[in-house]
Order: C-alpha cells, then sequence, then structure tokens
C-alpha cells in the first residue's frame, strides 16, 4: 500500500450538473464572479466577467448566478413594485 496521501479528484464530466456555456457563475472557493466558458477534464473554467485570465474550478464549487437579463427583470419588477406601493402611500 501506498502512505501518500491521495489528492482528491475532480468529478467525471458525466457526475456533474453542467452550467451552459456563457452563464454567469460564482466561484465559492476563490470568491469570485465568473462567465463559464467550458467544461474540460472534469473542470469548469470561468472568465472574469470583464475579461481577463480564464481559471479552473470544481463543479461543485461553482454556482449559477443569474445572468443580465434575469438580473435586469428582476430589478426592473422590483422597481414596479416599489413604484406601486408608493402610489398607494405605504412607502415615501
Amino acid at each position: 500500500m501506498n502512505s501518500e496521501k491521495r489528492q482528491e479528484a475532480p468529478l467525471a464530466s458525466s457526475e456533474m450538473a453542467r452550467l451552459p456555456v456563457g452563464r454567469l457563475a460564482h466561484d465559492t472557493r476563490r470568491e469570485k464572479r465568473g462567465v463559464v466558458m467550458d467544461h474540460q477534464d472534469g473542470f469548469v473554467w470561468l472568465r472574469p466577467e470583464g475579461g481577463g485570465t480564464e481559471w479552473t474550478a470544481l463543479p461543485r464549487d461553482v454556482q449559477p448566478l443569474l445572468n443580465v437579463r434575469d438580473r435586469a427583470e428582476t430589478l426592473m419588477w422590483a422597481r414596479v413594485a416599489h413604484a406601486n406601493a408608493r402610489s398607494r402611500g405605504e412607502v415615501l
């Protein structure tokens, strides 16, 4: 038996739930946001939102974030709800 400590291997591509390429994601290990660029060899490749050097992350460390369209729509509905509440006199 080998007494060396084994390094934990990334999940095989069939074991991970893949985020689509182009999706905004959060690397929880590095506390960084990035865009999913690729899935290779059990890793997720991410690039910073504004461009820059890509990095790899384990799939279990990557969480999906709302994409720009979803964020904009969420903000729009929040503004509409606030405007409606203001018109009813519920908020200033």
